[in-house]
């Protein structure tokens, strides 16, 4: 650990000394679908995704708390048109979730999660990263300590998400400074930018890029002069239940660009994690080729306030209950595959 005393030490403490999975849970969890009532691979990815559970909770497949956790925060890169909603909007949605009024909400009652609301400072904008960095480095390590509480009050299965006008814009130039290519193949609509407010949100982009662009080599500068406190809030989250060991389920385009910070730095910090569906933005599918994952679900949704991770948490829920609550052949008295079949009289 480097003795400089600079706020991101500790991360990158952290992301050297992951734990890896819980190997006794996950042979145990192998054991038990062995002997469930059901011809082997049957259940397909709900199988999977109960090993899953096992390996990185340490326990038998259970989400019995599961959380959705949305961050908000304002991106000073929004006042170069690259958006047909006004910073103002995410405070606004930030009331309407406390109200019990979005999507997230109905979804969240439907499938009995919990739900927790994180605004970050929306009165301040991050700075406008086509000129300068979104966060000094101690304000970022300090937003993503932030999101580290996340989990204060206890889950077991977390799902992130978030809201914040102009925040496709950031994960764009994150895909972008870790990934290359050009800026058209990550810029997409967001929230409706069209024609020449799409123009201007692929030349913000170009920009940011290009202005960071001998500080892009270390993925937590990339994060704190390109991203935005939602971002780093997430990345936090997300590093603090590989600690604690809470499997984690990634939302959208936005998220999956908090996520892709953590990738970056050790390979293998995502293998706590799972991407609950594709959105319709154009660039995350491609962003989530990159991480090597397999989106759950693929609705043709780009809401973001982490509506495709609550929605893939009800198949995450039914592949726990499937591998904890089905009854053993020894239980059911069902014959097993390789039994000799008794007689028929």
């Amino acid at each position: 650990m480097s003795m400089s005393g600079l706020p991101f030490d500790d991360f990158r403490a952290l992301l050297r000394e992951l734990p890896g999975p819980d190997t006794r849970a996950l042979v145990a969890a192998r054991e038990r679908d062995k002997q469930l009532t059901k011809p082997a691979g049957s259940l397909g990815r709900l199988e999977e995704i109960a090993f899953w559970l096992a390996a990185w909770s340490g326990r038998q497949p259970a989400v019995n708390r599961p959380l959705v956790a949305i961050f908000a925060g304002n991106h000073g890169v929004a006042r170069h048109g690259i958006t047909p909603y006004p910073p103002s909007v995410t405070q606004q949605m930030v009331e309407n979730f406390a109200a019990g009024g979005a999507a997230i909400n109905q979804i969240c009652a439907a499938y009995d999660l919990g739900l927790k609301i994180f605004d970050l400072a929306l009165d301040y904008p991050t700075g406008d990263i086509t000129s300068e960095a979104a966060l000094s480095e101690r304000d970022c390590a300090a937003t993503m300590a932030f999101g580290m509480e996340a989990i204060a009050g206890g889950t077991d299965l977390l799902c992130i998400g978030e809201m914040g006008i102009g925040n496709t814009t950031v994960a764009a130039a994150i895909n972008l400074a870790l990934y290359g290519g050009e800026a058209e193949d990550w810029v997409g609509p967001g929230t409706g930018s069209h024609g020449e407010m799409l123009e201007r949100k692929i030349a913000a982009v170009k920009q940011a890029v290009a202005f960071h662009k001998d500080h892009l080599s270390d993925p937590l500068e990339v994060l704190r002069r390109l991203g935005g406190r939602e971002v780093a809030a997430m990345a936090g989250a997300i590093l603090a239940c590989r600690v604690e060991k809470i499997p984690v389920l990634i939302d959208g385009y936005v998220a999956t660009a908090a996520a892709s910070i953590l990738k970056a730095a050790n390979p293998a910090a995502l293998d706590h994690c799972l991407i609950g569906h594709v959105s319709a933005e154009p660039g995350h599918l491609r962003a989530i080729e990159k991480l090597g994952k397999t989106p759950l679900l693929a609705l043709g949704m780009r809401l973001g306030e982490g509506t495709g991770a609550a929605l893939a948490a009800g198949i995450v829920k039914a592949a726990a209950a499937c591998h904890s609550g089905m009854a053993t052949f020894a239980q059911a008295g069902v014959t097993t595959a390789g039994q000799p079949v008794p007689h028929q009289h």
